[in-house]
């Protein structure tokens, strides 16, 4: 699984590549921002995009509005990740169609249950689409 880290804070984004790699995850990208996170989607596929809320240049909602704006990256699962647990961010997250959404801090535990979630819904999500391909023929 090739997943794509975004978060301005270096410090933190180090945390949550260290995460990942615990959680046995070692396709891993990162950027510094949204902008530098389209720049990497337009050139790399990946599986999952773990990005924050609040970012300079844009945002976390900005950059998930931008994946699902574009045919390719519109089923792209989208974990948003924040600092300020604000009902408001919440409510912009699941509009703009975010497959889930992390406050922090949070631990190993929670985050690989948050992935499980993710994971587990575009399996499901797969083996939809292969039957209903089936079922044409």
């Amino acid at each position: 699984m090739k997943i794509l880290v975004v978060e301005d804070t270096i410090c933190l984004r180090h945390i949550m590549l260290h995460m990942l790699r615990e959680l046995g995850h070692t396709d891993l990208e990162e950027a510094a921002d949204g902008t530098h996170a389209l720049h990497l989607l337009a050139k790399h596929q990946f599986d999952l995009v773990i990005t924050d809320y609040n970012m300079p240049k844009i945002d976390g909602i900005q950059l998930l509005k931008h994946i699902r704006a574009k045919e390719l990256t519109a089923d792209l699962p989208v974990l948003i990740v924040t600092s300020d647990a604000d009902k408001s961010h919440l409510t912009q997250a699941i509009q703009a169609k975010a497959s889930g959404f992390l406050a922090k801090p949070f631990s190993l535990a929670i985050l690989k249950k948050q992935m499980d979630k993710i994971i587990q819904k575009r399996n499901q999500s797969a083996a939809n689409k292969t039957t209903r391909f089936i079922a044409l023929d």
